[in-house]
């Protein structure tokens, strides 16, 4: 591979997309590492950061969009080109052999967008399959930008409710204190505990893994046990597995009457590249106090609530059902810086001099590595496509686990 010594920053096409793969003050970290950090105008902009940031911190920006992926060999982005549809076509045609390409690209979920990728020739590592261990923390963007969503899940419930959330003692009387229920204990939603204790909620959770019991409890809130763990929830790389109709069937049965009695109702429950499950019901929803809020965070792979509407407002007999699919985006400074950091993480051990590096007896590069030399060449990916997995497929039994694991997340 030709000495990789420029990363391009484009600007992100995919519609509310708001965040830049590269925020101005993660230059440095870049620069160090001996590369040099090209942006397309305006890139930042939507994000709160002007050109003249970029250039302050020791960027260059690109004379076209056009220019930006010819001279550059590393191409970091929020969003992978195949994810970004119509927009980004061009952006496939830019690509070559000699790119290197680190963004989400969604591997498990839009498999034929990974083909798309592989046919441009370019190295795709898919930063969503990024396996949880201990060294890899620093790297890891799902709990990032996830813990950035579990605090705006809270505070947009706490907007739309038709309560206020902490207790209050008046000369009018006393107000009690909402009520609340996160399902999923991931980072997600041990974040949404956190803000909503701090604004003043009364929380119950709930997680299939007990072990998280310990997390919840130590955050303020009540862990609702009722009775039905799943084994095996996670698999080996630290993400959560999808269990059969009959345990989601059970798990509604019991948690009915905690769902009920909440004021606010978060959920955060997903598995990669799958349907989320269906823990809240319509007639569970229905169940509800008027004026109570549901903030589904597995709108974008379906919704754990059977009335979610990805990106829309359902209103469910007085009961409001947010389906947000991307809120990391409307914090888009913050999110995007520590997306950035997560970047810099990521490909400061694979640089050599210059060059990027595939060491395939790296457990991070071995789960991470998407597309190299016009294939896919991810072993899960490859079974979801029907192609063939060569004994060098990177993905699932790749490479040993020489690390701690970390807990599963059950939120994205």
């Amino acid at each position: 591979m030709a000495p990789i010594m420029i990363v391009g920053v484009p600007r992100e096409v995919a519609p509310g997309e708001r965040r830049v793969a590269l925020a101005p003050d993660v230059i440095p970290a870049f620069i160090r590492m001996g590369m040099k950090v090209l942006c397309e105008a305006g890139a930042g902009v939507a994000a709160g950061f002007v050109d003249a940031m970029y250039v302050e911190r020791g960027a260059t920006i690109a004379p076209s969009r056009g220019d930006l992926f010819r001279a550059s060999g590393v191409i970091v982005q929020i969003q992978a080109p195949s994810m970004a549809g119509a927009p980004a076509a061009e952006d496939l045609r830019l690509l070559t052999r000699d790119h290197v390409v680190i963004a989400q690209c969604d591997p498990l979920g839009s498999p034929d967008a990974v083909r798309r990728l592989a046919e441009t020739g370019a190295t795709v590592f898919a930063l969503e399959l990024i396996p949880r261990i201990t060294r890899a923390q620093a790297m890891d963007v799902l709990s990032s930008q996830a813990s950035l969503a579990g605090y705006k899940a809270a505070l947009l419930a706490a907007t739309r409710a038709t309560r206020q959330i902490p207790l209050m003692m008046t000369a009018a009387g006393t107000i009690r204190a909402a009520r609340a229920l996160v399902i999923g204990a991931g980072v997600a939603g041990l974040q949404a505990i956190a803000t909503l204790r701090r604004l003043g909620a009364v929380i119950e959770a709930y997680d299939v893994r007990p072990a998280v019991r310990e997390q919840v409890e130590s955050l303020g809130a009540k862990f609702l046990a009722i009775g039905l763990t799943a084994k095996d929830a996670e698999d080996r790389s630290g993400y959560a597995r999808a269990m059969d109709d009959s345990f989601y069937q059970a798990q509604r049965d019991l948690m009915s009457g905690a769902v009920a009695g909440a004021d606010i109702v978060i959920t955060t429950a997903a598995v990669p590249g799958g349907r989320a499950p269906v823990l809240v019901t319509e007639s569970m929803v229905r169940a509800m106090r008027a004026g109570s809020v549901i903030v589904d965070l597995a709108a974008a792979r379906g919704g754990n609530c059977e009335c979610t509407r990805a990106d829309e407002d359902v209103d469910v007999g007085g009961v409001l059902v947010l389906g947000p699919t991307n809120l990391p985006a409307t914090i888009p400074a913050d999110a995007s810086t520590l997306y950035a950091r997560n970047v810099a993480a990521f490909l400061a051990p694979l640089l050599r001099e210059g060059r990027v590096t595939i060491d395939r007896s790296d457990e991070v590069v071995a789960q991470s590595l998407l597309c190299q030399g016009g294939r896919v060449v991810h072993h899960r990916v490859c079974e979801l496509l029907g192609l063939p997995c060569g004994p060098d497929a990177t993905g699932d039994g790749a490479a040993p686990s020489t690390s701690g694991s970390r807990a599963a997340e059950t939120s994205e």
